[in-house]
């Protein structure tokens, strides 16, 4: 990150590609070391890049390959301290129960439903914070004004919790961002109003399809980003949108890109790699024993196959009466705004076929 200038960032936040995972990363690394020489290196430049007492947040989960769990976001924590940094916070990250996925962990144990065949299916990941040194405190004027917290938002949402209950991007066809391991915008967005200042920079070291430099821009923050694959570039302009003008935009918004020698060609590489896992995954997995969970119901359902998210979704809640018991369970639990937006969706989509049908 040499283009980045010494204590020019005020917030890191980035998902860092999860360790050779089967479906979204697989042989991306040599081996687990150098996965960790990779994470020390970045652990250096943010000591460097980071302005004295302010955050890095990684969002991470332990990878499970071959039986055998890696202890990712331990790790990172580690080389983080080792660089200086102190350990100040943990989140989880809690996605829906319900969420759309194909059980893989759990199926094991209904295959051989004896002791010893248990893997507890994943349903959070771990939002690491880290400080770089302590912080200065200023005082805090009227020029601050824009970056007060909404307190009815921070309250109504629970960002007081160490548990933050976040949908995930669904798999839905066609998205943006699909083929490509991305996390919901709500969790940067919660990052930079809880740690930076209006006109502020962030940084994030793995952009991906640039989730974190779009929310940044819209909170009225500047941003840095790096992106070794180079198929993504498209995508990343496209998200951040800065070839579009806003009529409300009042600031002046400047784009440098820069293309290096050491960017590769990754997503159509991980994706033929990911195609390989799938069919493998098909072979050794009994249609009978694909599932997922109904809130409503607390069964499971079959999951016919070559099904969209959209469709899984249809399958799971097949009436407006089973959508209305899982819209009606989502408010109780406080869950994202875009879960809750999905749902009403089906129930809208059911209620238009009901008059159609009539």
């Amino acid at each position: 990150m040499h283009e980045t200038p010494n204590e020019s960032v005020h917030l890191m936040v980035t998902s860092p590609p999860y360790y050779n995972a089967p479906f979204d990363y697989p042989g991306l690394f040599k081996d687990y070391g150098e996965y960790l020489d990779l994470i020390r290196r970045v652990a250096k430049e943010l000591r460097r890049v980071l302005v004295p007492g302010r955050i890095a947040c990684f969002v991470t989960q332990d990878v499970r390959i071959n039986g055998k769990l890696f202890p990712v976001a331990a790790d990172i924590v580690r080389l983080m301290m080792d660089e200086g940094f102190f350990y100040r916070d943990r989140i989880i990250w809690r996605k829906p129960e319900g969420y759309i996925r194909i059980s893989r962990r759990s199926g094991v144990l209904l295959q051989h439903p004896y002791p010893m065949y248990f893997y507890p299916d994943n349903l959070y990941e771990e939002i690491l914070i880290l400080q770089n040194g302590e912080y200065q405190y200023p005082k805090i004027g009227l020029d601050r004004k824009d970056s007060q917290i909404n307190l009815r938002e921070f309250s109504d949402n629970k960002w007081y919790l160490s548990v933050w209950d976040i949908t995930n991007v669904l798999p839905f066809k066609g998205r943006l961002e699909e083929g490509i391991a991305a996390f919901p915008e709500e969790i940067p967005r919660r990052l930079i109003k809880l740690f930076t200042f209006v006109g502020e920079t962030v940084l994030d070291p793995f952009l991906g399809s640039g989730t974190t430099m779009k929310v940044a821009k819209e909170l009225g923050r500047n941003s840095y980003g790096y992106e070794i694959d180079i198929e993504l570039k498209d995508i990343i302009l496209k998200k951040v949108s800065f070839n579009q003008s806003t009529l409300t935009s009042q600031t002046i918004e400047k784009l440098e890109i820069i293309e290096r020698e050491d960017a590769k060609k990754l997503r159509t590489f991980l994706q033929e790699r990911i195609k390989k896992q799938r069919s493998v995954a098909k072979k050794n997995v009994k249609p009978s024993l694909l599932s997922i969970t109904s809130h409503a119901a607390f069964k499971e359902t079959k999951i016919p196959k070559r099904k969209s998210g959209w469709e899984k979704l249809k399958v799971a809640l097949p009436t407006v009466k089973a959508v209305e018991e899982r819209l009606k369970k989502a408010k109780e639990r406080n869950l994202s705004s875009s879960y809750v937006r999905t749902l009403e969706r089906l129930r809208a989509h059911y209620e238009k076929q009901q008059t159609n049908t009539s």
